[in-house]
């Protein structure tokens, strides 16, 4: 890989605490250690409050070299309340923004153009603009599925499962898509949902998200958050992350309200995102649970060790169209993870055996899994022990990024 031309092309970047920026920023790092010349063009950092960045001009393209890497960051649509429409259209106006940089790359003189152009899903629309910029620059093009989001559309309601539009954007998923040399996702289950898309199998490759070697469990700054928050021994039951539709939170605080008698359970839910003040008013008149901001990157390792167990909601449909990011850091913090998900998902499968399960939306048996967990602290570190081993043995970085460039090179 020693001086390959690297282009990537993703809307979410550093500084984005979670989510899709800090893997690709992470992959990019890592691609350019390899000896790569990597440029990225990302969209204006605003996840998950949907807010712009201070800092970032929100109207102008900028190229500033961040972590000894040429980004340049592209103006688009940032809508405070991202529904069915306004996020399509802030999902094609980076796509659309994104174009002109691309496009100065790609035609470049030839010792100087991108060999590789590599592309982050979502956005959907943004394999478009990377496919025109690998054919104008005679590069491959691989294309990273983070999220089905056409189906994660459907599955949340942001899109009617019938009728012409749905079966345009399904069409239009899988065209795009067909369009990869490579194709990569996160999880076995999303790797064979890409094969029944129409995608040939000797394309599709797995790249798993990773565990932040940043986050490293800090007891004595989990027991000073303790403190700040008056949690005092109580069992902590942690969400940490995004709070949006896919996730289904909303059957925390059901799950919350079945439990307000145990005053020996706190539940703790960090987060931001378009769902916020919903779930504040949903949440209103429990004692035992609190929301906070989601916390900044030297916290973190604090806030993993903070919970006796983690949880991880998420709604009928969606668990494998989407693996979520935060399972990584779960799994390391050598915590038991608490998830909703149905038998037979990429998600039931990474948790079983290192947690509990339930059904998704039956907000009594995510309490029964709760109670059972808080009542046997055995159970929690002996599922917490699992976690941690599956967490090497599954999610390491080095390891990872090892097969990606190893296929890269292939390719």
């Amino acid at each position: 890989m020693k001086r390959d031309r690297i282009l990537v092309i993703g809307l979410n970047y550093a500084p984005e605490p979670v989510g899709i920026g800090p893997y690709t920023q992470g992959l990019a790092e890592a691609l350019a250690q390899h000896g790569a010349v990597l440029e990225v063009i990302a969209g204006q950092p605003y996840y998950p409050q949907w807010r712009p960045y201070p800092g970032y001009p929100a109207s102008a393209w900028r190229t500033a070299t961040e972590s000894g890497i040429a980004v340049t960051r592209c103006p688009h649509y940032i809508p405070a309340d991202p529904g069915g429409a306004k996020r399509i259209i802030h999902l094609a106006s980076f796509a659309l923004s994104a174009l002109g940089p691309a496009l100065g790359r790609a035609l470049r003189s030839r010792q100087a153009r991108p060999q590789l152009v590599i592309t982050v899903a979502p956005a959907l629309l943004g394999v478009i603009t990377a496919w025109i910029a690998a054919r104008l620059a005679g590069a491959k093009l691989w294309i990273h599925v983070q999220d089905f989001e056409v189906e994660a559309a459907l599955a949340t309601g942001l899109l009617k499962t019938q009728g012409l539009p749905a079966r345009l954007a399904r069409w239009l998923e899988a065209r795009l898509l067909r369009l990869g040399d490579r194709v990569s996702t996160i999880s076995p289950q999303m790797c064979a949902k890409l094969a029944a898309k129409g995608i040939p199998r000797d394309r599709v490759v797995e790249l798993r998200n990773w565990a932040d070697a940043r986050f490293v469990p800090d007891p004595a700054g989990a027991e000073q958050i303790r403190n700040e928050w008056g949690l005092g021994q109580r069992v902590v039951a942690l969400y940490s992350g995004n709070i949006a539709r896919k996730q289904g939170i909303e059957i925390l605080v059901e799950a919350a309200r079945l439990l307000a008698n145990r005053s020996d359970i706190a539940f703790v839910i960090c987060g931001e995102g378009p769902n916020r003040a919903a779930l504040e008013a949903q949440a209103k008149g429990l004692t035992n649970i609190q929301l906070h901001d989601l916390q900044p990157a030297e916290r973190m390792g604090a806030m993993l060790a903070v919970a006796d167990l983690h949880l991880l909601p998420q709604i009928a449909g969606a668990a494998d169209l989407v693996l979520p990011s935060k399972l990584t850091n779960m799994l390391a913090s050598g915590r038991p993870v608490v998830a909703t998900t149905e038998p037979g998902t990429g998600l039931y499968a990474e948790v079983d055996g290192c947690g509990a399960l339930s059904a998704p939306g039956d907000a009594a048996a995510l309490a029964a899994s709760i109670t059972a967990l808080a009542d046997d602290p055995d159970a929690r570190e002996r599922l917490g022990a699992e976690a941690r081993r599956r967490a090497e043995e599954r999610w390491s970085k080095d390891a990872i990024i090892a097969r990606a460039v190893a296929e890269m090179d292939r390719l």
